[in-house]
């Protein structure tokens, strides 16, 4: 009687759904999806006066203008010491880097001086640095130069890198505004290591010629065009003067990277460190006069603050076309990376990074960037490390930042014409070198050798390729993935724990023995049209299995098979179809000896079975197996089989 009253209420509750409060929704549908931020952005405005609406909707936008009111000088103090690391490490990093894009050096300081600022009033990291980066620098540079002779037309170069940027900034706002920032999760964790590390070989790879000396490099970036071009000059293209200036600097570099590390209260040096090499190597080239010997230098860097370029950018014609592919691709990548590098230092200072509006500041940012002849700026994660390491408290670190390019760009940029380009390729190679997480990649392969086997994908394709072939890769290995995952669902025999009524998967649990003439079978995963036949078909395969073994050993047979659905989240027409198709299958195999039982999700505002139940109810497919066939628990399903199974014996 207990029994028939259990599934009475059971099969009344999911005909008669009752809502939970809107606020425990809410909150399950976050839990859910795992995003910390409030679903409804507009909740704080209602039943605010207008003014009130003003100031949030201000406030929203401009982050600054909340957390600024409760500034003070103790925030300031840290502020200024990271600000003032991070630029000693940033200015060297970008005269680099913006080689690395195959754009003039000031190019990359100007991206140092306007982007920060901005982000720093809309962004709502509080540690994360902004400027180039090598990875998207490389990427940029690469996807130009196929368009466009960076040598031949410097000036086309320089307007499609403006309106790819632009159109970087449009994708990433867009996103923001949209609340689509879900599109780079795409990118899964074990691709984005691949592609980081197959990037920093890559671009290390590039600094040879600058390290070496050599005049005529290849273009292409894969590693058997590289290695081709450098011992092809080894005779007659190298220069010793520039091998020195090089590799001391570097091994000078990586020491003091190498002291950072192991003790913490160091970590200025590997951040001073970079501005002191250009320093010295600079004022070495001037006074032994090195340029005349064939070591190559900077030359040149434009004084003054950024020039406006809004008259550059392509919005007609064929090249406004290619900078809006090249944008979204260098958009995406650049996105990808300052969310992760953002949630990182917020996860460690335990306080919440808004998704959206992180989109929507960097977006604007790159926007008005391309505006004022700035190329793609995000998040950089060794200055954002350091930013953090010396104390930062709010974006005002990169105000600092910034303020320190400009006095570099008005003052400082004539010392640098005497810089020789392999300090540059030293500095690059020491920076990108954190980028190879070997660590993450073991780790990756311990878990899952199906990640393991998109991290290896994208890092070969970015080294024996191309980057943006790499980037294919990786993003075509983690739909795959996806796919994979939605067609192929985990499905699991289940079997009793001994002394208890908990079934559980007999491959995960030794102990777990079989019922026996029962096979209780969990599907793991929703029930769609992609994956419906596989679940059914999967069932049946198995029962086939089952069932020979059981003939080989002159056992009972199976009478009933069970059906543990309450992992299943949602089911379409499609999934309904294959589960009546199973129902029949199961009929005809046991002549109506064999029945499908089926387990209904507990009551409750979160759990699954709810959903499932209504469609089944409304598809009538609760009449074809008879509503005595639906059961609470697996226990129970069990129970009602097995006195049936005694009988029959």
């Amino acid at each position: 009687m207990g029994l028939q009253s259990t599934r009475k209420r059971m099969l009344n509750r999911s005909t008669r759904w009752v809502s939970p409060p809107p606020e425990a929704s809410e909150r399950v549908q976050r839990d859910r999806e795992g995003d910390p931020l409030p679903r409804r952005p507009l909740r704080p405005f209602k039943d605010q006066p207008k003014r009130k609406k003003i100031i949030l909707g201000l406030q929203a936008f401009f982050p600054i203008l909340d957390w600024g009111r409760r500034y003070d000088l103790t925030k300031f103090k840290g502020d200024l010491v990271a600000g003032l690391t991070i630029a000693s490490l940033c200015i060297p990093q970008d005269i680099g880097y913006a080689k690395l894009a195959k754009l003039p050096p000031e190019n990359g300081l100007y991206s140092s001086f306007v982007p920060p600022l901005v982000y720093a009033a809309m962004g709502s990291s509080r540690d994360i640095a902004i400027g180039p980066v090598a990875v998207v620098s490389l990427l940029l540079g690469t996807l130009l130069q196929n368009e466009i002779d960076p040598d031949k037309y410097p000036v086309e170069y320089k307007r499609l890198a403006f309106t790819a940027t632009f159109f970087a900034g449009l994708t990433q706002a867009t996103l923001g505004l949209l609340r689509l920032g879900f599109v780079i999760e795409f990118l899964s964790h074990s691709a984005i290591v691949g592609f980081m590390g197959g990037a920093a070989i890559t671009i290390a790879l590039q600094q040879l010629k600058g390290l070496l000396g050599i005049k005529n490099f290849t273009k292409n970036t894969d590693i058997i065009s590289v290695m081709r071009s450098v011992w092809g000059s080894v005779h007659h293209g190298w220069n010793w003067q520039t091998i020195l200036i090089g590799t001391s600097f570097l091994a000078f570099l990586l020491l003091a990277k190498y002291i950072g590390k192991k003790n913490k209260r160091f970590f200025w040096v590997p951040a001073i460190a970079p501005l002191i090499s250009v320093i010295l190597a600079t004022f070495f080239v001037y006074i032994t006069h090195a340029n005349n010997k064939g070591v190559q230098i900077v030359n040149k860097i434009e004084t003054g603050i950024n020039p406006s370029s809004a008259g550059e950018i392509y919005f007609t014609g064929s090249y406004t076309g290619k900078g809006f592919k090249i944008g979204i691709v260098a958009g995406l990548v650049a996105l990808t990376e300052a969310v992760a590098i953002g949630r990182t230092f917020a996860a460690m200072k335990d306080y919440q990074l808004d998704g959206n509006k992180e989109m929507v500041a960097l977006g604007t940012m790159n926007i008005v960037g391309s505006l004022t002849s700035c190329y793609v700026a995000t998040g950089s994660f060794s200055r954002s490390a350091v930013n953090y390491m010396a104390g930062c408290q709010t974006a005002v670190s990169n105000m600092i930042m910034s303020l320190v390019v400009l006095l570099t760009l008005e003052v400082i940029t004539p010392l640098f014409k005497y810089t020789p380009n392999a300090i540059l390729s030293s500095i690059i190679i020491s920076a990108v070198i954190g980028l190879i997480d070997i660590d993450a990649a073991l780790l990756i392969w311990k878990i899952d050798k199906l990640d393991f086997m998109a991290c290896l994908g994208a890092f070969f394709g970015v080294v024996f390729v191309s980057v943006e072939i790499g980037l294919l890769i990786a993003v075509i290995i983690s739909f795959a993935k996806i796919l994979l995952q939605v067609t192929r669902p985990r499905t699991a025999v289940l079997g009793n724990l001994p002394g208890t009524t908990i079934y559980r998967n007999v491959d995960q649990y030794p102990e777990a023995t079989r019922v026996p003439g029962v096979m209780i079978v969990r599907v793991d995963s929703a029930i769609y049209f992609s994956n419906s036949n596989y679940v059914k078909d999967r069932i049946l395969r198995w029962l086939t299995d089952e069932q020979e073994k059981l003939e080989e050993n002159q056992l009972p047979k199976i009478e009933f098979v069970i059906v543990e659905m309450s992992p299943v989240i949602n089911i379409d027409t499609s999934g309904i179809h294959a589960l009546e198709d199973l129902y029949k299958g199961l009929q005809k195999r046991g002549v109506q000896t064999y029945r499908l039982l089926m387990r209904s999700g507990a009551a409750g505002s979160c759990e699954p079975g709810e959903p499932v139940m209504e469609k089944l109810h409304a598809s009538r497919f609760i009449e074809l197996i008879g509503h005595d066939k639906i059961f609470l628990t697996a226990g129970e399903a069990v129970l009602t089989c097995t006195p049936k199974l005694a009988t029959d014996v």
